[in-house]
C-alpha cells in the first residue's frame, strides 16, 4: 500500500457502496437513549445488530465486491483478530471463495474459533509481522486479493454508507460520534455527511490511555503514543496509519476522550436502559456523549459492535472493571 494520503470519498461513490452492500447488510435502527439529566439528546445507530453483530460487514463488503471477479477466484485475506476477519470470513462463505486471516500468534483462541467457524483460514505471525501486513497490505506467499477494510477508498465508502442511513433517519442533528480504531469508518461517515449535511459535525472518541488521533493533533503530525486499551479491543495503537492522518484532520471535528471506567459505564447503561449489548469500543462515543465533555445539543453515537463475551458483560453489570 502507497503512503500517498488517501483522499475523502465522493459521494456517488458512497451510493455505489450502498447499492453493492444492500444484499449483505441491514439498515440499522436509531434509537433514542434517554438519560435523565443527560448532557445532550442521545440517540443510537445500532451497527451492533449487523451480521456477525459488527459494522465491519458494510466496508469488508464493499471492498470484496469492488474487486474485479478474477482477482477473487484465489481467495481474499487480511490482517485482522476481531471483526474485520469474522466479517471477511461470513461475505466470503456468503459468495462463496476462501478467506484467510493473519493473526497475531498471541490472539485469543476464542476470537480465532470464531474465525475458523465461519470457514477462514488461520494465518499465525509474529506482532511485527502483523503489523507490518497492515502496512503493506499484502502478506508474502498468501494466496488472494488482500482486503484493506480502512484504507481502502471501497471500504471508505462502505463506511460511508452509515453516514448516509443517519442523516436520513436523523435529519435533526448537530453531531455524530464515532469510536476511532484505524480511522477508516470516522472518516468514511465524515465523507458522506460532508457531502450531504456540513453542519453536522462528525467527532472521533478515544480511549485517554489509547489515543493516537487525539496525540496526533496536539502535536501537529503523526507520533507515537502508548497505548493501553485494557478490556477494550478493536480500539486505538501506539500510531496512525500516515495515509489516514491528512484526512482525519480535514474531516473530523476534533476527539473527545473517555476512561475505562466510563466506557464500563456505558455498557452498564446501555443494557439497563436499552437493551442492547455494547462492545467496548461500541460503547466509547456513548461514554463520550455522556460526558459532557463538548458542546453538541444532538448527538448520535455509532454503536459500531456488540461483540462482547459474557464473562465480561458479567463483571461489568457487577460493577467492576475487566482485568
Amino acid at each position: 500500500m502507497s503512503s500517498r494520503a488517501i483522499t475523502a470519498v465522493p459521494i456517488a461513490e458512497v451510493r455505489a457502496a450502498q447499492a453493492r452492500i444492500a444484499p449483505l447488510c441491514v439498515r440499522t435502527p436509531i434509537v433514542r437513549c434517554d438519560i435523565a439529566g443527560g448532557p445532550c439528546e442521545l440517540s443510537l445507530k445500532l451497527e451492533n445488530l449487523q451480521p456477525v453483530g459488527a459494522f465491519k460487514v458494510r466496508p469488508v463488503g464493499s471492498a470484496v465486491l469492488a474487486k474485479p471477479a478474477e482477482s477473487l477466484a484465489t481467495g481474499v485475506y487480511t490482517a485482522s483478530t476481531g471483526n474485520s476477519a469474522v466479517a471477511l470470513a461470513w461475505v466470503a462463505k456468503r459468495l462463496g471463495i476462501n478467506a484467510a486471516a493473519v493473526v497475531i500468534e498471541t490472539a485469543p483462541e476464542a476470537k480465532l474459533a470464531r474465525i475458523r467457524a465461519l470457514g477462514a483460514r488461520i494465518v499465525s505471525v509474529s506482532s511485527a509481522e502483523w503489523w507490518r501486513t497492515i502496512r503493506e497490505a499484502r502478506h508474502p506467499g498468501e494466496p488472494g486479493a488482500y482486503i484493506d477494510a480502512v484504507r481502502d477508498p471501497a471500504a471508505l465508502a462502505g463506511n460511508g454508507t452509515l453516514g448516509i442511513e443517519i442523516l436520513e433517519q436523523l435529519p435533526q442533528l448537530d453531531a455524530i460520534f464515532v469510536p476511532f480504531g484505524g480511522g477508516g469508518l470516522a472518516c468514511g461517515i465524515a465523507s458522506a455527511v460532508r457531502a450531504l449535511a456540513p453542519r453536522v459535525k462528525v467527532v472521533a472518541c478515544e480511549l485517554d490511555t489509547a489515543q493516537p488521533l487525539s496525540a496526533a493533533l496536539r502535536a501537529g503530525e503523526v507520533v507515537t503514543t502508548e497505548c493501553n486499551p485494557g478490556f477494550v479491543s478493536g480500539i486505538g495503537a501506539h500510531t496512525l496509519l500516515p495515509e489516514m492522518w491528512p484526512l482525519a484532520k480535514e474531516l473530523l471535528a476534533g476527539t473527545v476522550t473517555v476512561s475505562l471506567p466510563e466506557v464500563a459505564a456505558a455498557i452498564k447503561l446501555l443494557v439497563q436502559e436499552n437493551k442492547v449489548i455494547a462492545e467496548g469500543a461500541g460503547a466509547i462515543p456513548v461514554a463520550a456523549a455522556l460526558s459532557g465533555r463538548h458542546p453538541y445539543a444532538r448527538v448520535c453515537a455509532v454503536v459500531s459492535g456488540g461483540n462482547l463475551g459474557t464473562d465480561m458483560l458479567n463483571t461489568i453489570l457487577a460493577g467492576a472493571i475487566p482485568g
